[in-house]
């Protein structure tokens, strides 16, 4: 099934998945530069949130060119890969601020 796409999508899907790519390596970036955890955390965590955002936007309007109707996976996928990151890293932030308490306590009963 090959379908040609309107000049104006490919622009527009070419242009997210250009911009996907940059928040992608700027993400990737921050995780090798920045130098405290908690910073390090948020870097990919915004960045690969945005990727994976304009990724799943571009799929959603190419699908949709394709099959000539709306295509609701990538919606659904959008939906559960942008609260699942956020997610993820407010968790492993609540867990490293635990164990910075309990070392800190530690310490002091020494």
């Amino acid at each position: 099934m090959s379908a040609e796409l309107p000049a104006w999508a490919t622009l527009i899907i070419s242009l997210l998945l250009i911009v996907a790519g940059f928040f992608a390596l700027t993400g990737s970036l921050g995780l090798i530069r920045l130098n405290h955890f908690y910073s390090r955390i948020h870097a990919p965590t915004l960045a690969n949130t945005l990727s994976a955002f304009c990724l799943v936007v571009s799929i959603l309007i190419a699908a949709s060119f394709v099959e000539h109707r709306l295509v609701a996976h990538s919606l659904l996928v959008s939906f559960f890969l942008i609260i699942t990151s956020p997610v993820t890293a407010m968790l492993l932030m609540r867990a490293a601020i635990k164990r910075e308490l309990r070392r800190s306590v530690e310490t002091q009963e020494r």
